[in-house]
Protein backbone atom coordinates (compact mmCIF):
# COMPACT_ATOMS: atom_id res chain seq x y z
CA UNK A 1 0.00 0.00 0.00
CA UNK A 2 1.37 3.40 -0.95
CA UNK A 3 1.73 5.96 1.81
CA UNK A 4 0.96 9.63 1.24
CA UNK A 5 3.67 11.95 2.52
CA UNK A 6 3.16 15.66 3.11
CA UNK A 7 6.26 17.50 1.97
CA UNK A 8 6.02 20.51 4.30
CA UNK A 9 5.86 20.80 8.07
CA UNK A 10 2.35 21.84 9.14
CA UNK A 11 3.85 24.39 11.54
CA UNK A 12 5.85 26.18 8.87
CA UNK A 13 5.32 28.08 5.66
CA UNK A 14 8.31 27.81 3.33
CA UNK A 15 9.06 30.93 1.32
CA UNK A 16 6.16 31.82 -0.94
CA UNK A 17 4.81 28.27 -1.00
CA UNK A 18 1.02 28.25 -0.82
CA UNK A 19 0.46 24.60 -1.65
CA UNK A 20 0.61 21.24 0.04
CA UNK A 21 2.62 18.94 -2.21
CA UNK A 22 1.98 15.24 -1.75
CA UNK A 23 3.40 12.10 -3.22
CA UNK A 24 1.69 8.74 -3.58
CA UNK A 25 1.64 5.72 -5.84
CA UNK A 26 -0.46 7.85 -8.20
CA UNK A 27 2.31 10.41 -8.47
CA UNK A 28 2.62 14.01 -7.33
CA UNK A 29 -0.52 15.81 -6.18
CA UNK A 30 -0.90 19.41 -5.12
CA UNK A 31 -3.41 21.37 -3.07
CA UNK A 32 -3.43 25.16 -3.40
CA UNK A 33 -4.29 26.55 0.02
CA UNK A 34 -6.43 29.62 0.71
CA UNK A 35 -4.56 32.64 2.05
CA UNK A 36 -5.54 35.10 4.77
CA UNK A 37 -3.81 37.71 6.93
CA UNK A 38 -5.20 36.41 10.25
CA UNK A 39 -4.49 33.26 12.24
CA UNK A 40 -7.39 31.76 14.20
CA UNK A 41 -5.49 28.71 15.52
CA UNK A 42 -1.72 28.47 15.13
CA UNK A 43 -1.10 24.78 15.79
CA UNK A 44 -3.04 21.52 16.07
CA UNK A 45 -1.65 18.49 17.90
CA UNK A 46 -2.57 14.83 17.37
CA UNK A 47 -4.20 15.35 14.01
CA UNK A 48 -5.11 13.32 10.95
CA UNK A 49 -5.20 14.83 7.46
CA UNK A 50 -8.06 14.79 5.00
CA UNK A 51 -7.34 16.02 1.48
CA UNK A 52 -9.64 17.39 -1.21
CA UNK A 53 -7.82 17.83 -4.49
CA UNK A 54 -8.92 19.95 -7.45
CA UNK A 55 -9.38 17.60 -10.40
CA UNK A 56 -10.69 18.19 -13.91
CA UNK A 57 -12.15 15.28 -15.87
CA UNK A 58 -13.32 16.28 -19.33
CA UNK A 59 -15.44 19.39 -18.78
CA UNK A 60 -16.18 18.56 -15.15
CA UNK A 61 -14.47 19.78 -11.99
CA UNK A 62 -14.25 17.12 -9.27
CA UNK A 63 -13.35 17.18 -5.57
CA UNK A 64 -10.97 14.23 -5.30
CA UNK A 65 -11.21 13.22 -1.63
CA UNK A 66 -8.50 11.26 0.20
CA UNK A 67 -9.15 10.34 3.83
CA UNK A 68 -7.00 7.19 4.04
CA UNK A 69 -4.92 8.56 6.91
CA UNK A 70 -7.83 9.87 9.00
CA UNK A 71 -8.16 8.42 12.50
CA UNK A 72 -11.52 9.03 14.17
CA UNK A 73 -10.08 9.57 17.66
CA UNK A 74 -7.81 12.45 16.53
CA UNK A 75 -8.35 16.05 15.44
CA UNK A 76 -9.08 16.21 11.72
CA UNK A 77 -7.44 18.79 9.48
CA UNK A 78 -9.24 19.36 6.18
CA UNK A 79 -6.75 20.41 3.49
CA UNK A 80 -8.94 21.65 0.64
CA UNK A 81 -7.91 23.17 -2.67
CA UNK A 82 -8.93 26.83 -2.75
CA UNK A 83 -10.27 26.56 -6.32
CA UNK A 84 -13.00 24.05 -5.49
CA UNK A 85 -16.58 25.39 -5.33
CA UNK A 86 -18.64 24.94 -2.17
CA UNK A 87 -21.22 22.81 -4.00
CA UNK A 88 -18.57 20.10 -4.41
CA UNK A 89 -16.85 20.19 -1.03
CA UNK A 90 -19.75 20.75 1.39
CA UNK A 91 -21.53 17.43 0.65
CA UNK A 92 -18.21 15.66 1.30
CA UNK A 93 -17.71 17.55 4.56
CA UNK A 94 -21.23 16.64 5.69
CA UNK A 95 -20.57 12.93 5.03
CA UNK A 96 -17.25 13.00 6.87
CA UNK A 97 -18.73 14.88 9.84
CA UNK A 98 -21.52 12.31 10.09
CA UNK A 99 -19.11 9.39 9.91
CA UNK A 100 -16.97 10.79 12.71
CA UNK A 101 -19.98 11.65 14.89
CA UNK A 102 -21.43 8.14 14.56
CA UNK A 103 -18.18 6.28 15.22
CA UNK A 104 -17.97 4.31 18.48
CA UNK A 105 -14.29 5.28 18.60
CA UNK A 106 -15.00 9.00 18.50
CA UNK A 107 -13.05 11.23 20.89
CA UNK A 108 -15.42 13.89 22.25
CA UNK A 109 -12.51 16.30 22.67
CA UNK A 110 -11.34 15.95 19.07
CA UNK A 111 -12.02 18.90 16.75
CA UNK A 112 -12.30 19.50 13.01
CA UNK A 113 -10.21 22.22 11.36
CA UNK A 114 -9.76 23.79 7.94
CA UNK A 115 -6.17 24.59 6.97
CA UNK A 116 -5.04 27.76 5.23
CA UNK A 117 -1.93 29.90 4.93
CA UNK A 118 -1.26 33.11 6.84
CA UNK A 119 0.43 35.06 4.07
CA UNK A 120 1.65 37.78 6.44
CA UNK A 121 3.33 35.60 9.05
CA UNK A 122 4.31 32.97 6.47
CA UNK A 123 2.84 30.19 8.61
CA UNK A 124 0.16 27.56 8.39
CA UNK A 125 -3.09 28.40 10.18
CA UNK A 126 -6.25 26.54 11.13
CA UNK A 127 -9.93 27.33 11.43
CA UNK A 128 -12.10 25.18 13.77
CA UNK A 129 -15.56 24.20 12.52
CA UNK A 130 -16.50 21.21 14.69
CA UNK A 131 -19.84 22.64 15.80
CA UNK A 132 -20.89 23.96 12.40
CA UNK A 133 -23.87 22.20 10.84
CA UNK A 134 -23.96 22.61 7.07
CA UNK A 135 -27.34 22.79 5.37
CA UNK A 136 -27.71 22.60 1.60
CA UNK A 137 -30.57 24.93 0.76
CA UNK A 138 -32.09 28.24 1.79
CA UNK A 139 -33.24 28.87 5.38
CA UNK A 140 -37.01 28.92 5.83
CA UNK A 141 -37.03 31.79 8.33
CA UNK A 142 -34.82 34.32 10.08
CA UNK A 143 -32.45 37.04 8.89
CA UNK A 144 -30.41 36.04 5.84
CA UNK A 145 -26.84 37.28 5.54
CA UNK A 146 -25.78 36.08 2.10
CA UNK A 147 -22.22 36.06 0.78
CA UNK A 148 -22.48 35.98 -3.01
CA UNK A 149 -19.98 34.78 -5.57
CA UNK A 150 -19.37 38.34 -6.78
CA UNK A 151 -18.07 39.32 -3.32
CA UNK A 152 -21.26 41.15 -2.34
CA UNK A 153 -22.93 40.82 1.05
CA UNK A 154 -26.72 40.94 1.14
CA UNK A 155 -28.72 41.22 4.37
CA UNK A 156 -32.31 40.28 3.55
CA UNK A 157 -31.56 41.30 -0.07
CA UNK A 158 -30.08 44.68 0.93
CA UNK A 159 -26.44 45.14 -0.05
CA UNK A 160 -24.17 46.01 2.88
CA UNK A 161 -20.49 46.93 2.64
CA UNK A 162 -18.16 44.50 4.38
CA UNK A 163 -16.67 47.14 6.66
CA UNK A 164 -20.18 48.26 7.70
CA UNK A 165 -21.63 44.80 8.37
CA UNK A 166 -20.99 44.70 12.12
CA UNK A 167 -22.62 48.09 12.73
CA UNK A 168 -25.54 47.19 10.46
CA UNK A 169 -26.25 43.91 12.26
CA UNK A 170 -25.91 45.39 15.74
CA UNK A 171 -28.64 47.90 14.88
CA UNK A 172 -31.09 45.04 14.48
CA UNK A 173 -33.53 44.00 17.17
CA UNK A 174 -32.38 41.26 19.56
CA UNK A 175 -34.86 38.83 18.01
CA UNK A 176 -33.52 39.38 14.50
CA UNK A 177 -29.91 39.26 15.68
CA UNK A 178 -30.47 35.89 17.36
CA UNK A 179 -32.04 34.51 14.19
CA UNK A 180 -29.24 35.34 11.77
CA UNK A 181 -28.54 32.74 9.10
CA UNK A 182 -25.15 32.97 7.43
CA UNK A 183 -25.55 31.79 3.84
CA UNK A 184 -23.06 31.23 1.04
CA UNK A 185 -23.22 30.98 -2.74
CA UNK A 186 -22.80 27.32 -3.69
CA UNK A 187 -20.77 28.37 -6.75
CA UNK A 188 -18.29 30.44 -4.75
CA UNK A 189 -14.82 29.06 -4.11
CA UNK A 190 -13.44 27.58 -0.92
CA UNK A 191 -10.87 30.38 -0.98
CA UNK A 192 -13.60 33.04 -0.70
CA UNK A 193 -15.44 30.97 1.90
CA UNK A 194 -12.44 30.85 4.26
CA UNK A 195 -11.96 34.62 3.96
CA UNK A 196 -15.67 35.19 4.63
CA UNK A 197 -15.71 32.93 7.68
CA UNK A 198 -12.66 34.68 9.15
CA UNK A 199 -14.44 37.98 8.53
CA UNK A 200 -17.60 36.72 10.25
CA UNK A 201 -15.71 35.52 13.30
CA UNK A 202 -14.15 38.93 13.71
CA UNK A 203 -17.58 40.52 14.14
CA UNK A 204 -18.58 41.50 17.65
CA UNK A 205 -22.11 40.16 17.48
CA UNK A 206 -23.93 37.44 19.35
CA UNK A 207 -24.84 34.59 17.02
CA UNK A 208 -26.64 31.56 18.41
CA UNK A 209 -27.37 29.40 15.38
CA UNK A 210 -24.65 26.87 14.46
CA UNK A 211 -25.95 26.32 10.90
CA UNK A 212 -24.41 27.58 7.70
CA UNK A 213 -26.52 27.44 4.53
CA UNK A 214 -25.17 26.71 1.06
CA UNK A 215 -27.33 27.46 -2.01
Amino acid sequence: MCEIIQSINMKKYIGFLVALILFSCEGKKEIELPKADTTIVADVQEHSPIYMFFKVTGNDTIADVNRKNSIVSTNWIFNIDKRLPLKLIVPEIIKLQAKKDKSMHKNEAAENYFSYANDVKKTMAFLPFTKVKYVIGKPKSGTIVYFSKNNKILVDNIEVKRDSLEVYLNKMSEVKLHNINFCFDKNDTYDSYIKNIISIRSLEIEVIKPEEFIY
